[in-house]
């Protein structure tokens, strides 16, 4: 199967996700800076939602450059990829209106754990579908990022249970920032498995 079709339909649904976080921040209810202030934290989380989501299609978009046989059930884990990621502006709306509360930090967290828990099935499949001496089966096979920031998922919504519900976002937001570069093998090596 031809990859062009999974990578326009992937960058059309996150392009809409992305989209449809913005318009969930309502405008202030008067036109004065102070009202603007009081919607700050909704901003914030707007921004990291929206990096999140950019950093899903900068790692995809690269993933894909090394990857050249699909099946169904690349499809189906890219799917389920996609659908993890449309959530992210019901959970980005929820957490906003209740940036301390628990079960809008919970839902946030189990929307970002579920998408990295899908990035890393659809690696996988990717892998076994285009083996493991191909070039995503040798530039991509190192998931310690990966298993780090699920780690940390499930940390974050322990400390968020237990301690305090904000920390689900806080550890999630820090969690970016490994993923903010991409995989620097692949830049380096995509010349050298054109083709492959």
């Amino acid at each position: 199967m031809s990859k062009t079709r999974i990578e326009a339909f992937t960058d059309a649904v996150i392009a809409i996700v992305m989209t449809l976080l913005v318009l969930e921040i309502a405008t202030p209810s008067e036109p004065t800076w102070s009202a603007f202030f009081e919607s700050e934290h909704k901003i914030l989380v707007y921004v990291i939602s929206f990096v999140t989501l950019a950093i899903y299609w900068n790692n995809h978009h690269h993933m894909f450059q090394i990857v050249h046989r699909i099946n169904g059930k690349v499809l189906w884990a890219n799917n389920f990829l996609i659908f993890t990621l449309s959530l992210f502006p019901f959970a980005t709306a929820w957490v906003g209106e209740g940036l301390f509360a628990w079960p809008p930090q919970a839902v946030y967290g189990f929307v970002t754990l579920g998408a990295n828990v899908a990035y890393y099935i659809l690696n996988t499949t990717l892998v076994k579908a285009n083996g493991k001496n191909s070039a995503i089966g040798v530039l991509n096979s190192d998931h310690t990022k990966l298993f780090i920031s699920i780690g940390a998922n499930i940390l974050g919504l322990l400390l968020g249970y237990f301690v305090a519900p904000i920390l689900v976002i806080v550890i999630n937001t820090l969690v970016l920032l490994i993923w903010a570069v991409p995989q620097k093998k692949i830049e380096e090596n995509i010349d050298k498995y054109a083709g492959k």
